[in-house]
């Protein structure tokens, strides 16, 4: 929020301001927190951290400010690798858990980003982005094992498990992002696109979880696969619903054997959407108005107590598990 507000604050008195003023603002910006950071460090360690991790997120708009300033070229994803290098060089210095964290989010927006320019007037660019990020939020879901893991594991955990099913519902609905008007991908790039897209996570779980990485490469699968089907066959339609069920199981599974409650949590509520958006899309359209509504309330009220029932039962489950 601090950094939001200063952020804000520049921008609203960008226009008053000579070229020299807005270069001195932006380092300044940049400089100040860090400085303030280190003069807190000895006594106040977390919030000299605190204050170390709002300068990296100020350095991205200062980055960007300086491309205006100085008119250069634009190619925005190169900012964003700017900032990537500039949170990777600060945990390298710190090795802060917080900084990690940044550049563990920075490095793969500044690849989806640069896929995003290089590869904008090709059709179906964005099913490989969406598949790219999808198993990545997987990867990062997956990075806690232990109950004494690092905070780091701990962030990426919560990174991943935010994305995980906003991204899931795009993979899984994507009939408005796959079919583009431009040139199909050439078979080269295409290739290329796809190990990348499928290779870097699964370095990234190997790198996060040694050899118990199984259970990433059949997520892996199954974001392959989802991303095969096409929405506007009928059989193939029903499959992605049968597929996202599948996988949302495959995640209470996958939760019940190393422990993680997240991801039992997360499944459940993967499953009840995936029964929604079929509820909503293959089977209200058939009914009446006042008979889709009641079948919509029932879906809500009977379906959702069951699967909450089922949810503290599994929970229960696995920490009796645990404490035996």
């Amino acid at each position: 929020m601090v950094a939001a507000g200063i952020l804000l604050f520049v921008a609203a008195h960008w226009e008053n301001l000579s070229p020299t003023q807005r270069f001195l603002l932006v380092l300044v910006m940049i400089s100040g927190f860090h400085l303030a950071a280190g003069a807190l460090m000895p006594r106040f360690q977390p919030f000299g951290l605190a204050l170390h991790v709002v300068g990296t997120v100020a350095l991205g708009g200062g980055i960007f400010l300086a491309g205006q300033i100085f008119n250069l070229q634009e190619h925005w994803p190169g900012g964003i690798l700017l900032w990537a290098i500039g949170a990777v060089l600060s945990w390298l210095v710190l090795q802060d858990w917080l900084q990690a964290t940044l550049a563990a989010l920075l490095i793969p927006a500044w690849i989806a980003s640069e896929w995003s320019v290089r590869a904008e007037h090709f059709s179906g660019m964005e099913r490989i982005l969406v598949q790219f990020l999808t198993l990545l939020a997987i990867t990062y879901l997956s990075a806690r094992r232990g109950k004494q893991d690092s905070h780091f594991r701990q962030a990426l955990m919560w990174a991943g498990g935010l994305a995980l099913l906003p991204l899931g519902a795009m993979l899984g609905a994507g009939e408005w992002v796959w079919y583009g008007t431009g040139h199909a991908l050439p078979l080269s790039l295409h290739g290329l696109a796809v190990l990348a897209a499928f290779g870097l996570p699964l370095l990234a779980a190997w790198l996060l979880r040694g050899k118990a990485i199984l259970w990433n490469f059949g997520f892996g699968s199954w974001v392959f696969l989802v991303g095969l089907l096409d929405r506007h066959n009928q059989s193939q339609n029903v499959a992605i619903y049968g597929l996202c069920a599948l996988a949302a199981i495959g995640l209470v599974i996958w939760g019940l054997q190393e422990q993680r409650r997240e991801r039992i949590n997360l499944g459940v509520a993967g499953f009840a959407l995936t029964i929604m958006v079929f509820y909503f899309s293959s089977v209200m359209g058939k009914l009446g108005r006042s008979a889709s509504l009641v079948g919509f309330g029932l879906l809500f009220l009977l379906g959702g107590w069951q699967l909450e029932r089922l949810r503290r039962k599994l929970v229960a489950h696995m920490t009796a598990g645990g404490a035996s």
